[in-house]
């Protein structure tokens, strides 16, 4: 790891920031919401609810019906806000809600099943069924959806041998079963042959963009029928080509196929392909994915598609009766850390998606349905509606709170003997250590031997970024860690470590953020390591609330790039002040933001283009609201974030990033 000629010795750490994954800690549970349950329909069963696939089209009670649906998922969006985004998914005119099922959500350990709160999914199918929705339900085990590993438990990664991910492997397959037999019995009260408003279910996704494992497609289809009964809908989503669909689903009855595109496609010649891979009448013309928008890396100028060329060609299927699902009706927030990435060609080809997952879709971020792409999905919606539309909602105020001056309460190296530690001689995966999320510390001590050359560091396959500091004994300029430089997947570049006098006592830390797992492609089995040895590594999940209350008599701020802990604290005087507001992070670098111990998610305003985070109202409180940053690199030098009233996704220097429709 290090050539300097130096003899080393190693001690291992590492750290868990707190994580949104573990849930219980990052969310002050709010009063259940179970209040939804006394206005939804009864869940009992009755012979009248039927729905079908016969003669091409969709049948609902015995009467043809058109799926004009929306994405929209519960885990991200906070669950007080669950109803008014679905109602004002009604007002755009859907009669169907689709959602993914995100497996690590709901197991963030091994035969830890979590159902509350944002993963409250029986509340959301409730709420969906009091509001008039139908329900299609994505349920995996693999979702994709920008969602960190594509909603796979990252645990997975840390089973020896390997286990082949989305495929035939019977160790995969028998965590799977253990999933579903716990996921789908919750579902079976909520089918709408049982009075609930599940229609279909859909077994993996897009699985013709990975692999060809028909033993694995047959053995969902075998475990959800199993579960769920004959009669069900089971469904696969593709992309509408040849070679997509031979892979991705199985032709005849057992599945039905659904294909998915944007704007520039020829929807109808998807369509008409989508039939040789249903059976005879079994091929109403749909569409599960229609893009209305798309998603953004960091580095990327914020996505966008035309209003009027989407509602256009929404148009031209519904006008022949074809069905939809704008994917997203709904985008909402990568709270915490469980946004996902994508690659290009090749694996360092790294992409990491923003905290937002706006997706320009018309229902925005926050709700905002005052928009040219909203008004123009409406008016063609409406043309097709049975019912005549509900009235369009007006936006939800926002509020600034203005600056907030924080203090640092901590820099990281300086909290080490809060850290559990591991010794190893190989470096160890996050995953193996049992965290799953945010930053591992890794470091290593040994003697230099020499005044000459500094060293070389060299460190392949970084998953993600690594910060790297050093610190010596001998030499004053050097008692404090001093920055060295960043290793990123994406250059995997060496850095030049300073010159060290003879004997020095020389630590060496390497802090290496999951930046979050890639959720589409081949190289998704993205354990989070630095690919080198000797390693340092520790965790302790606490160390936010340490940094509350800890205030450090340091007043100037350090020139060098050490990670620290600010915090700071503002006053809602009235509880109708209490409104969606968004953190500016002017003049900051790149971390992370606690709010009353709710992680909003990742900043990183100089790589662009997200400038702020939104902070839904709920999360705020009268009386004192604490805000931890947990910043990387170099703060605002005054030290002072700023609550705003509005969205700014103009920093860093991006590129364009124009949609081409796949």
């Amino acid at each position: 790891m290090v050539s300097n000629g130096g003899k080393q010795t190693t001690r291992a750490t590492f750290l868990s920031l707190v994580a949104f994954g573990t849930l219980v800690p990052i969310f002050a549970f709010l009063p259940p919401l179970s209040s939804h349950s006394q206005h939804h329909h009864s869940l009992s069963a009755t012979t009248a609810r039927k729905f079908e696939i016969a003669e091409d089209k969709f049948w609902k009670n015995g009467q043809p019906f058109q799926i004009i649906g929306g994405e929209l998922h519960y885990f991200r969006i906070h669950p007080e806000y669950w109803e008014d985004r679905l109602l004002r998914a009604k007002a755009l005119g859907l009669n169907t809600i689709a959602t993914y099922v995100p497996w690590n959500l709901h197991e963030p350990k091994p035969g830890n099943f979590v159902f509350e709160w944002i993963a409250d999914l029986s509340s959301f199918l409730k709420l969906c069924q009091k509001l008039g929705f139908l329900v299609m339900l994505r349920a995996g085990p693999y979702v994709c959806g920008e969602w960190d590993l594509g909603g796979f438990p990252p645990w997975l990664l840390a089973i020896n041998p390997a286990l082949r991910l989305r495929s035939s492997d019977p160790g995969f397959l028998q965590l799977v079963e253990k999933w579903w037999g716990t996921l789908l019995p919750k579902v079976v009260p909520f089918l709408y042959s049982n009075g609930g408003p599940i229609i279909m279910v859909q077994v993996e996704n897009e699985y013709g963009s990975f692999g060809d494992d028909k033993a694995y497609l047959h053995h969902l289809v075998r475990l959800a029928k199993d579960h769920l009964g004959d009669d069900i809908i089971l469904y696969t989503t593709d992309g509408g080509t040849r070679g997509y669909l031979e892979k991705g689903t199985l032709r005849g009855d057992a599945l039905y196929s659904a294909v998915d595109f944007g704007t520039g496609a020829n929807p109808w010649h998807a369509f008409d392909l989508q039939k040789e891979f249903n059976a005879p009448g079994k091929s109403p013309p749909f569409t599960s994915e229609f893009y209305s928008g798309w998603l953004t890396h960091w580095g990327e100028r914020i996505a966008s598609t035309d209003a009027y060329s989407t509602a256009s060609a929404l148009d031209e299927i519904l006008g022949r009766n074809g069905s939809a699902v704008l994917y997203m009706a709904h985008g909402g927030t990568n709270f915490g850390f469980y946004n996902g990435a994508n690659t290009g060609g090749y694996e360092s080809d790294y992409k990491a998606d923003i905290t937002s997952y706006d997706y320009d879709a018309p229902i925005r971020e926050t709700g905002d349905v005052s928009n040219a792409k909203f008004l123009a999905l409406r008016r063609v919606v409406e043309q097709y509606s049975a019912e005549s539309l509900p009235s369009v909602p007006p936006d939800i105020k926002k509020t600034g709170y203005g600056p907030v001056d924080l203090i640092k309460t901590g820099n990281l190296l300086d909290m080490l003997e809060n850290f559990e530690v591991v010794e190893s001689e190989n470096p160890m995966p996050m995953e193996s250590t049992g965290q799953m999320f945010g930053f591992l510390l890794y470091a290593t001590e040994f003697t230099s031997e020499g005044d000459g050359d500094g060293g070389i560091l060299s460190v392949s396959k970084v998953h993600d970024r690594a910060q790297v500091l050093i610190s010596c004994s001998s030499d004053h300029d050097c008692q404090r860690p001093t920055y060295v430089g960043t290793i990123e997947r994406w250059s995997s570049q060496s850095l030049k470590l300073p010159i060290i006098k003879r004997n020095s006592n020389v630590k060496l830390f390497i802090l290496v953020e999951n930046m979050g797992r890639l959720n589409y492609g081949p190289y998704i089995f993205d354990r989070k390591v630095p690919n080198n040895n000797p390693i340092i590594q520790a965790a302790y999940c606490g160390l936010t609330n340490l940094s509350a209350h800890k205030k450090i008599k340091e007043k100037s701020v350090n020139i060098s790039k050490e990670p620290a802990f600010y915090t700071g604290q503002f006053n809602i005087d009235k509880e109708d002040q209490i409104k969606d507001t968004f953190i500016s992070f002017n003049g900051w670098t790149k971390g992370i933001v606690i709010v009353n111990n709710f992680n909003v998610g990742r900043f990183w305003p100089s790589k662009g283009p997200q400038c702020n985070l939104y902070v839904p109202a709920p999360i705020l409180k009268q009386g004192e609201n604490v805000v931890i940053v947990f910043e990387l690199e170099s703060p605002n030098p005054e030290l002072v974030i700023s609550f705003v009233d509005q969205q700014d996704f103009t920093c860093g220097s991006s590129k364009l990033n124009l949609q081409e429709s796949p």
